[in-house]
């Protein structure tokens, strides 16, 4: 049985845990979670395409409340998995389709139901002719790789059986010709990314399109009946994120973002795929979402970016952590929407607009995340996590999300209207002034500048050589000096604190002297004897000071850290003595 969650890692008001299975071993991403009423019994399922090791045990996964529904076998690692509607038959049951490889495996009542492959590309003239030479005997498979080397070299793309052969040895490549040549020469791309597309309502239940992202750096638009291709639109990159909205008879636009950094908007057009608008980012991205007419893209510098849909950035938040996925929150009940960012720090943080608003404190770090219905209860979050984990929490419905909730913004005064006077008479009259005399008085400020700098310099070079100075220039006794006054006479308290910044090298055969006037002041330690000041740790040295005078007049203090056979100080700090109560006599 699932462990379920006894105590929460850290107390959040807005949330309840709903279901902990910690031995779950569930390898997926946010791309391959759905949630859909795949049965419409108004009872929300989990669907989640489980990459198992990375190279075999690959599965669909349904879950019923807690509860494993049905598993089937894929036999590619999946890129993303959708609920689309395909027919109006009721019940309304919508389909699955699963990304795997070249191919689209889509479930119907669970049970497979159809395999669109996705359509074969271009071969390069030369290589089909070599595959054609070499089916007849015809041509040496060492000349054979050579020429296809040439046009790798060249930059032309070759299929799968050609790479490899370029792979092999010598005495291989004779028998992995004869077992080749008599199939037939294909190349294949494979599926990158997957979303849905509504076809011509926008209801919930409408017929709906899927899109696909290839690796070859195309988009294709399928009909859900017949499975036929109905747009292809080409992109300057590998897409690997989607956003799509619209509807394909009516008007659509497609946000994706691509592996040069780019994020480009694609809009229904003459040529059915026209790119309309180009965001360039400075790093790679990790997730993107689309919440109304804005676009969140979370980049691998952990950067947080919005932007417009005409690629107007609006602002740009620093996260704490590694971004690892992003997910759209759409509470309708209380039309809240937000961001979920999940972050390598064991983080959910939620942003709405820019603001942070709340923090989501997990086990482990989160690699997939989905929000919307789970079962019957709305606001449901799950999320898989890196170690194989599966989380389900709850939003509360008394939960309240506030924009300055965590992290605060500008302060309001900021956005209050200055009430600016009006020009006087005098303010017109110093502006024309300053107009007609631009050049003397910026020749008399720069004159005094330069008076103060080199005044500045000559008291800083004052103090280095007569070392008025709390914090040592000597590289051979780094030491630190502070001094502070207790009581309010006539007796006051005078503390040294003296600290050796040295990393390795101690300070010895030091002592402490002080300079005063003795008409007003007596110091009853006039000389202290240091210890050796190991480096790191702070000494504390004290004296007492008997003020002589009883007119309210006082004076400066200097200290003085001497080391033995030097005439000139390390450090001399300065304290300005306060005036000194009056003693009342009874």
């Amino acid at each position: 049985m699932p462990a379920m969650d006894e105590q929460p890692l850290e107390a959040n008001d807005k949330w309840l845990d709903a279901y902990n299975d910690r031995v779950a071993s569930l390898y997926t991403f946010t791309q391959c979670m759905t949630l859909s009423d795949i049965q419409a019994d108004g009872d929300y399922k989990l669907i989640i395409a489980d990459l198992g090791t990375g190279s075999y045990d690959m599965k669909l996964k349904v879950y019923k409340n807690t509860n494993l529904m049905s598993e089937h076998t894929i036999i590619d690692l999946p890129t993303g998995v959708v609920t689309f509607y395909m027919d109006t038959l009721e019940p309304r049951t919508p389909a699955i389709a699963v990304a795997s490889g070249p191919y689209i495996y889509v479930y119907k009542n669970l049970r497979p139901y159809f395999k669109f492959t996705l359509p074969p590309l271009d071969i390069h003239p030369v290589e089909q002719d070599l595959w054609d030479q070499a089916k007849m005997d015809q041509v040496n498979p060492l000349v054979m790789r050579e020429t296809l080397e040439n046009l790798r070299m060249e930059g032309s793309v070759l299929t799968v059986r050609s790479l490899r052969m370029l792979q092999l040895d010598a005495s291989d490549l004779d028998p992995f010709v004869q077992v080749h040549k008599a199939s037939a020469l294909k190349r294949q791309t494979v599926i990158t990314c997957l979303g849905t597309l509504k076809k011509s309502l926008a209801d919930d239940d409408a017929i709906s399109c899927l899109v696909l992202g290839t690796e070859n750096k195309a988009i294709y638009i399928l009909d859900p009946e017949a499975f036929t291709v109905l747009a292809t639109m080409e992109l300057p990159s590998v897409p690997v994120f989607l956003s799509v909205n619209g509807l394909f008879d009516v008007e659509y636009r497609i946000v994706t973002s691509c592996r040069n950094g780019c994020v480009y908007t694609l809009k229904r057009g003459a040529s059915e795929g026209v790119v309309k608008h180009c965001i360039e980012l400075k790093s790679q991205p990790v997730g993107m979402e689309r919440i109304n007419k804005n676009i969140y893209v979370g980049t691998m510098d952990q950067m947080l970016h919005c932007f417009t849909a005409k690629g107007k950035k609006l602002w740009t938040v620093k996260m704490p952590s590694t971004i690892m996925t992003l997910e759209a929150i759409d509470f309708k009940p209380k039309g809240f929407k937000a961001v979920a960012v999940a972050l390598a720090n064991r983080q959910v943080q939620l942003y709405k607009e820019k603001y942070l608003v709340d923090v989501i404190h997990t086990e482990d770090v989160v690699t997939g995340l989905r929000f919307g219905r789970f079962a019957r209860e709305e606001g449901t979050m799950v999320m898989t996590t890196k170690s194989g984990s599966l989380f389900v929490k709850i939003l509360k419905r008394s939960a309240k999300f506030e924009e300055r909730d965590l992290a605060a913004g500008p302060p309001s005064a900021q956005n209050v209207k200055l009430n600016v006077p009006k020009k006087t008479k005098l303010f017109v009259d110093q502006t024309l002034r300053e107009r007609e005399n631009a050049v003397s008085m910026h020749r008399t400020f720069q004159r005094d500048l330069y008076l103060l700098r080199l005044n500045v310099a000559r008291e800083y070079a004052k103090a280095l050589d007569n070392s008025m100075n709390p914090i040592s220039s000597d590289p051979t006794e780094p030491l630190k000096l502070s001094a502070q006054i207790q009581g309010i006479g006539p007796t006051f308290k005078l503390t040294v604190n003296l600290q050796n910044t040295s990393l390795t090298q101690a300070s010895s055969n030091l002592f402490i002297t002080f300079e005063f006037d003795d008409r007003l002041y007596s110091f009853r330690k006039k000389f202290i004897q240091v210890p050796m000041l190991v480096p790191g740790l702070n000494y504390i040295f004290d004296t007492f000071i008997d003020c002589q005078n009883d007119k309210g007049v006082s004076d400066n203090v200097k200290v003085f850290v001497l080391k033995q056979g030097k005439s000139v100080p390390l450090i001399t700090g300065v304290i300005s003595m306060p005036v000194a109560e009056t003693v009342i006599m009874s």
